[in-house]
């Protein structure tokens, strides 16, 4: 009989299983901790996806259906700013008031405009009323409409004329939260629709793995996509 020789597996491959065991028990705890909602919600700011869940819906304002919240103060007097969506959709911009101070706006009217690379977004005021000021720390660092929307990135200050008939219209707390994300949704319909009609690269605008929207996906795309953006989801 031929001389045969044994070697035993797992003395010799030991090594290597006692490195894949370890590598297993660290991935899984580390799948865990990446998968939990607070963690992955940090994960996709920092790499840049676009989520209804990064978006912040303070529940204490309220937001009429063309993206402009609304804050009635104690004085009287209400603030305007964008909301987060439009905030996150169409990334740093420039801001252009329209009116005058001190004039008299009605619902509907024109309040400012939102300036990028040559392409516009027009704001609406969704209350009537007299035209106290624009916030000019806004005006002067444009990046606090994107950093502090509901705070130091306020867009204009209008004393109501007729607040109660026109903010029952608006949405707040969790019926605010529930509209955004079916806003979101819709917008995520109208990009593949874009995409489609257009001819667009999908990777101006969506992730090539999972399909996620990448941050400000209006930020690269035409005055066209701008222009029936603004049809469908400010001009309402």
């Amino acid at each position: 009989m031929d001389a045969f020789s044994y070697s035993n597996i797992f003395q010799t491959k030991g090594i290597e299983y006692i490195i894949i065991i370890a590598f297993l028990i660290l991935i899984i705890p580390f799948w865990q901790l990446i998968t939990r909602p607070v963690v992955r919600q940090k994960i996709q700011q920092v790499v840049g996806f676009l989520s209804e869940k990064i978006l912040k819906i303070p529940r204490g304002l309220q937001y009429s259906k063309n993206h402009v919240w609304t804050h009635l103060n104690k004085s009287g007097d209400a603030l305007l700013g964008i909301d987060d969506l439009l905030n996150h959709l169409v990334g740093p911009v420039e801001i252009e008031p329209v009116q005058s101070e001190g004039t008299s706006i009605k619902k509907g009217d024109k309040l400012a405009e939102l300036h990028k690379d040559g392409k516009k977004l027009e704001l609406v005021s969704p209350i009537s009323g007299k035209l106290l000021s624009y916030n000019t720390l806004l005006l002067n660092d444009p990046s606090l409409i994107n950093s502090e929307p509901y705070d130091k990135g306020w867009l204009a200050q209008i004393e109501p004329h007729s607040w109660t008939r026109e903010s029952s219209e608006f949405v707040t707390g969790e019926d605010a939260v529930n509209w955004e994300n079916e806003e979101f949704v819709k917008f995520k319909d109208f990009m593949s629709k874009t995409l489609q009609t257009q001819g667009i690269e999908s990777e101006k605008v969506i992730l090539q793995e999972g399909g996620e929207l990448i941050d400000n996906p209006l930020s690269e795309l035409s005055m066209d996509v701008w222009d029936e953006f603004q049809k469908q989801f400010l001009n309402i």
